[in-house]
């Protein structure tokens, strides 16, 4: 390869769809009643908008506002048929998913998507972005990150670490994730 076409193909931006679903990262502080809610997805304005990705092309697509303690099969099976429409564009996917079954979601997909083609990173966070210590924009980073650079396959990104599903839990204690 020459010089020139060396600079183009790393100056390419990559394609990483997001999919929300809702979970503490989402959430949004209501002045009028005083509730921390899942509504409309904020990730796009709060987070993505501030990351400098010149090499980064996101879509982000919203599937759910949910508390991941209120979802159901179906809507874990609404995400594994997201996922497996979103794989055929055969880009890395992130799925932002609140933290209390997040795991359960992510073995779940592992189940039902056969023959994945690209990475698909699950993360969310401890604490809304809207607080000064949220682990928000460090997760969603990362995982991004994460994406671009895993093989094919299921996994959880989440404080500094990168755990292949199955076999992965919350540590409620320690209020991250572990492998197990």
């Amino acid at each position: 390869m020459t010089a020139d076409i060396e600079n183009d193909v790393l100056n390419i931006a990559q394609d990483v769809i997001v999919l929300t679903t809702g979970g503490t990262i989402e959430k949004s502080y209501d002045e009028y009643d005083g509730s921390l809610e899942n509504k409309d997805s904020i990730i796009k304005h709060i987070i993505l908008q501030k990351l400098r990705m010149p090499y980064t092309k996101l879509h982000v697509h919203s599937i759910l506002a949910k508390d991941s303690l209120n979802m159901t099969d179906y809507d874990r099976a609404l995400v594994a048929k997201s996922l497996k429409v979103q794989l055929e564009k055969g880009w890395p996917i992130i799925v932002l998913h609140g933290t209390d079954t997040m795991a359960k979601t992510a073995e779940y997909c592992f189940e039902e998507l056969k023959n994945i083609t690209s990475p698909i990173v699950f993360t969310g966070a401890m604490k809304p972005m809207g607080f000064d210590d949220s682990d928000a924009r460090q997760n969603v980073t990362e995982a991004l990150l994460a994406s671009k650079l895993l093989k094919p396959g299921v996994y959880i990104s989440f404080h500094n670490r990168v755990f292949s599903v199955p076999g992965v839990r919350k540590n409620r204690d320690k209020k991250t994730f572990e492998a197990f």
